[in-house]
């Protein structure tokens, strides 16, 4: 799924495994313009924080995956350039 609303606001993406044992997975993905401040390092970390500030592992839970089977990974692309935090 993409963009739905968990938690305190929207996701990027989120796989939701059809079999409770199996990984939920957590994705937010950040950009990098020109004018920005930010390192892709940085705008990882950004990433990383805004899944757990805005609960975003809210619909995993309550499809009963363990909070242990949920992954989330912040990504940073600054032109070709990716860092997957």
């Amino acid at each position: 799924k993409s963009n739905k609303e968990s938690g305190y606001g929207r996701y990027d993406v989120m796989i939701i495994p059809k079999d409770q044992s199996k990984l939920g997975i957590i994705m937010e993905f950040k950009k990098i313009d020109d004018f920005m401040k930010d390192t892709t390092s940085e705008a990882a970390i950004k990433a990383l924080k805004q899944i757990e500030e805005k609960k975003y592992e809210t619909d995993l839970l309550a499809r009963g995956i363990p909070a242990e089977k949920i992954q989330k990974y912040g990504f940073a692309f600054e032109g070709q350039k990716v860092l997957i935090g």
